[in-house]
């Protein structure tokens, strides 16, 4: 009965979802029209995955020993940081630290040649800046998120693109006050979406590219976190996570966007499965609970499109592995985003270090971003790398 249920809830979500019959034969303006009609789906949570064992390892915070004092929380609520951040805070200090002293999940760098200057990014949505790469500062606010859905609430994964004189902010927004999708006895999946913000400066103020209360780029009811931007033959395609959490097994998967990135032009494909890679380990074989839950699956993580010096197209992305979070790469046989992929048989990195991308410096060095967790939280690294034949190879950490 709980499946007959869920199926018609899910329906009824599909028809309050409004859409542009044919996205790829409208126009922007068109497609913004049909956007702000999108009724985002809320249905009735459920039951979800067994809770941990006390002392369990747990993706967002460790469970406390049994014994321990720990704050009760409601009867079928998941674990995990408060996300809403509609509460007044108070603006932090701007200063001048290094690298080293910062905490930060996926550290995402842009090197701005007009200025430059390097702009750090990542989750949390705080913007850092550097002139020598070991020295930066911040954090700044440059986002500006009023009348939408996404005002007040956490943003993850952010980075910074530029595309035809613009600057693009991908992020992921969440609003876990709305339930997408109830998985029997796993998951009150959110509302997970990448959205794209633009601003004529690097620095912001990065505004939404569509201006409306409720658009998602993405399927609404999909959960889609980590969205990145690639271009392939004068199309601009975002790259993202097909969240485990409602699927088991995540995915990668892309979207061609329109020229002015305000909509995508078909619906998404999927790239590959997490639990097609050797290294990449089902959650609880390794004894990994997540938000406080036994959840079982493959988790997708932090894709970033990159090129060999030999034309080679890669992808980087992160999953758990035998050492908690790891780095691993896929490459496409064909050289184009539809693939075939294929994965690297050992993680990049597999010593808990994750969400990686790839920029280079003004003098043309590329190097390799990273966080990694040695036990005081997530902390952002620098790493050379060597991308001058058909594979990449990791360097030496020189921040």
């Amino acid at each position: 009965m709980k499946t007959i249920r869920i199926t018609i809830a899910l329906a009824i979500s599909a028809m309050l979802i409004i859409s542009c019959k044919s996205k790829s034969s409208c126009s922007g303006d068109e497609c913004q029209e049909c956007a702000t009609k999108t009724v985002i789906p809320n249905v009735p949570r459920g039951e979800q995955a067994p809770p941990a064992n006390p002392g369990q390892r747990n993706f967002g915070g460790m469970i406390p020993p049994a014994g321990a004092t720990a704050r009760p929380r409601p009867q079928g609520q998941a674990q995990r940081p408060p996300m809403n951040m509609n509460m007044q805070r108070p603006a932090p200090q701007v200063r001048t630290v290094s690298l080293k002293e910062l905490s930060m999940s996926d550290p995402f760098i842009y090197p701005d040649p007009e200025t430059k200057t390097y702009w750090l990014t990542g989750t949390g949505g705080s913007l850092y800046k550097s002139t020598d790469l070991e020295m930066w500062t911040g954090p700044y606010s440059v986002i500006d998120l009023s009348g939408t859905w996404m005002q007040g609430n956490f943003v993850a994964a952010a980075e910074i693109h530029k595309f035809n004189g613009k600057f693009y902010y991908a992020g992921t927004w969440n609003n876990h006050g709305v339930c997408i999708e109830q998985v029997p006895r796993r998951y009150n999946v959110p509302l997970n979406q990448t959205q794209l913000l633009v601003s004529d400066k690097v620095d912001g103020p990065y505004l939404p590219l569509v201006k409306d209360s409720t658009f998602c780029l993405g399927p609404v009811d999909w959960d889609i976190i980590d969205g990145t931007l690639y271009e392939e033959n004068d199309t601009v395609y975002m790259v993202f996570v097909h969240e485990w959490t409602q699927l088991i097994d995540g995915t990668m998967a892309y979207m061609p966007l329109s020229k002015d990135l305000t909509h995508r032009l078909a619906e998404p494909t999927t790239i590959f499965r997490a639990s097609e890679a050797a290294w990449s380990k089902e959650m609880n074989s390794i004894g990994e609970a997540t938000f406080g839950m036994k959840m079982p699956g493959w988790v997708t993580d932090g894709p970033q499109m990159f090129r060999t010096e030999t034309g080679r197209l890669g992808m980087l992305w992160s999953s758990w592995g035998e050492n908690r979070y790891a780095q691993g790469i896929a490459w496409s046989t064909s050289g184009s985003i539809k693939g075939p992929w294929i994965q690297e048989e050992k993680a990049f990195r597999g010593d808990n270090s994750g969400h990686g991308m790839l920029f280079k410096t003004f003098e043309g060095q590329l190097l390799y971003s990273v966080h990694h967790d040695g036990g005081t939280g997530r902390k952002p690294e620098i790493w050379t790398v060597d991308a001058s034949g058909d594979n990449l190879i990791l360097g030496k950490r020189i921040h």
